[in-house]
């Protein structure tokens, strides 16, 4: 296993490189935007807002932040294994980790099929379009978070594996940042209007 060079201590070197967090934050303006925008609208046509709202479904949208805010808990189990060099139990926190993320993706399907049954698009009115846009955005986001979860596992556990803590440290960023993202979506669109 290579060790990173990097100080980490420096005050100005985040965890995960610069680039990645150059991403997260401009992942973080878009979804930002996008639910400042859904606010506006709710604003301007609170009755379609409310009545749509009301016919999704909590419960799933609840299941599903416990589901990523748990993930993204063993996510941070796994950067600190691997830290310490203990690459069983970093591995094992790794595959919860994506689990936590599939039960994700298995959950927003169900919810998304049964939006489908009812007829209800991203035509049906703003409000679904606002749904369907930022909950699809929100999904590739965990898709790709997961195959970079896969990479990042797969890479460490090879023989003479070259997998660095940087490079550990910039897969749970990314993987928090789905988190974090979740967490701003979450209340915006199942519990605000």
């Amino acid at each position: 296993m290579k060790t990173a060079e990097i100080n980490h201590s420096n005050f100005y070197y985040p965890p995960g490189g610069i680039l990645m967090w150059i991403i997260i934050f401009l992942e973080l303006i878009t979804f930002g935007m996008a639910l400042v925008a859904f606010v506006f609208y709710g604003k301007e046509q609170p009755e379609v807002f409310h009545d749509s709202r009301m016919q999704l479904n909590t419960a799933l949208g609840t299941l599903n932040t416990v589901f990523l805010l748990t993930s993204g808990y063993f996510m941070a189990q796994a950067v600190q294994k691997f830290k310490n060099n203990n690459l069983a139990k970093a591995s094992l926190f790794f595959k919860l980790s994506f689990l936590g993320g599939l039960l994700f993706l298995i959950v927003k399907g169900f919810e998304y099929y049964h939006k489908i049954e009812m007829g209800i698009s991203i035509e049906t009115n703003l409000f679904y379009s606002f749904y369907w846009l930022v909950t699809g955005f929100h999904l590739i986001h965990v898709i790709v978070g997961l195959v970079i979860l896969m990479l990042t596992h797969y890479g460490m556990m090879k023989k003479n594996s070259d997998t660095s803590v940087e490079d550990v440290e910039a897969c749970a960023a990314f993987w928090h940042m789905c988190d974090l993202i979740w967490l701003l979506v979450f209340p915006t669109l199942y519990l605000l209007f």
